[in-house]
């Protein structure tokens, strides 16, 4: 049985390339596949991440056509054991700040942040 995730979210971008770095360098995410044209451009790329419950994660992105969904129109959780590092480390990357970390009446501490391309993130610690 595969450890990959049986859920990708997918999404457009006008820079994949761009997208690809912030989401590995800001949200933890790791490079599982990344396929380029003739010209070097980013087609398809699958990125995957572990949260701290020890599930696999995946996103697929690629570039912006006629009929896909317009880029910025998502918005995913990330479970993760140090929200405030994962912010910081998004926003150092250049996100924009949506809601800083708090802690939400059920127990969990969240954060939203938007990357560049407008899509929202939000992170925070998983809660039983």
């Amino acid at each position: 049985m595969s450890d990959l995730p049986g859920l990708w979210p997918s999404l457009s971008s006008p820079d994949p390339r761009a997208l690809v770095t912030f989401l590995t360098s800001a949200l933890d995410f790791t490079e599982r596949a990344v396929h380029t044209g003739d010209d070097g451009a980013i087609v398809h790329a699958e990125l995957v991440r572990t949260g701290s419950t020890g599930a696999p994660g995946g996103v697929m992105l690629g570039p912006a056509h006629d009929g896909c969904r317009p880029p910025g129109g998502a918005a995913v959780h990330l479970v993760c054991d140090d929200p405030d590092a994962l912010f910081a480390r998004a926003v150092a990357a250049g996100a924009t700040v949506v809601h800083a970390p708090f802690d939400a009446d059920y127990g969990s501490r969240l954060f939203e942040v938007a990357d560049p391309d407008g899509n929202h993130w939000s992170g925070g610690t998983w809660y039983e």
